[in-house]
């Protein structure tokens, strides 16, 4: 594996539990504010986030690797679940988005916000790296 491969796997990984871990404070913090209504919709929120990213991330690796290794053949083949997890992931949102609407078992305000745990790991991941670099150049080392 390239070393710029492994940066591009660390911080995926970081992002990761990064995600688990706000979405986890979060949900804690909102249970013992407001009850267990919205730390359950901040919980559902980040799990939702959380499979989500990792769902992308998988299904954007394997088509990679399948164009890679199939590129001098004039047609590409894909496997079916590869498709099904890129696009299912959309399934899935929209599913849980609308029997939370639907149903009202959870405050939508809760759910939302615990889907921008994802958006808050990128962000630190962002800084974090940013922090690493002096100048403009990398310094993975």
């Amino acid at each position: 594996m390239a070393e710029s491969d492994r940066i591009y796997v660390a911080a995926e990984q970081r992002i990761e539990w990064m995600t688990v871990a706000l979405g986890l404070a979060a949900a804690l913090f909102a249970f013992a504010r407001w009850g267990w209504r919205p730390g359950a919709g901040v919980a559902l929120g980040a799990a939702l986030a959380w499979l989500n990213f990792r769902w992308l991330k998988q299904g954007v690796t394997a088509i990679v690797k399948v164009s890679t290794a199939q590129a001098n053949s004039e047609h590409a083949r894909v496997p079916m679940s590869i498709y099904v997890k890129f696009f299912g992931r959309f399934a899935l949102l929209l599913v849980a988005v609308y029997v939370i609407l639907s149903r009202s078992w959870l405050p939508v305000a809760a759910v939302v916000g615990g889907l921008f745990a994802v958006v808050v790991a990128v962000m630190i991941e962002l800084l974090w790296e940013l922090a690493r670099t002096r100048g403009g150049t990398e310094t993975h080392n």
